[in-house]
Formats: C-alpha cells, sequence, structure tokens
C-alpha cells in the first residue's frame, strides 16, 4: 500500500475529515492537505511527524509497515526452511 493510501485509511479509520486534518496541519484549507494526502506534494519529516500524532500511530506504520511485515515474513520462511 502506498503511502497516500496509508494516511487515507488511517485518517478515515480515526474517523477525521480532511478539513480536520488541515486544520491540525495549520493549512488555512483542506486543499492543502487534500494535495499531501493526494501525493501532490511531498510530505515533510515535521509533518510527518505530526500526522503520526494526530493520528495516534507510529511514524514507521505510515512509512515502513508493508515493508516490515514482507520482511519478517521472509525471515520467517527462511528459519523453518
Amino acid at each position: 500500500m502506498q503511502i497516500t493510501e496509508k494516511l487515507k485509511k488511517l485518517r478515515k479509520d480515526k474517523k477525521i475529515t480532511q478539513k480536520e486534518m488541515a486544520k491540525f496541519l495549520g493549512y488555512k484549507n483542506k486543499s492543502g492537505y487534500c494535495q499531501l494526502e493526494n501525493g501532490k506534494v511531498r510530505m515533510t519529516l515535521d509533518k510527518a511527524k505530526k500526522i503520526s500524532e494526530i493520528l495516534n500511530v507510529d511514524i514507521k506504520e505510515i512509512f515502513f509497515d508493508d515493508e516490515v511485515q514482507v520482511s519478517r515474513t521472509k525471515h520467517k520462511d527462511t528459519e523453518t526452511a
């Protein structure tokens, strides 16, 4: 899953609107956050930290969760072989 998809899913899971996220992040309107969530602008580390705080998730879950799961699975498979 891409970062943009993860952001949208995590936000919706927490029942937070794009307008609310924009406000929490200091945007004047929701279009700034929408561009971020849609991948039209790059996310800064500061924004990523703030988003992880708002969504109450570890920043690694946003960026690396799928890769960590794949790595763990491959490691387990080689141990049992």
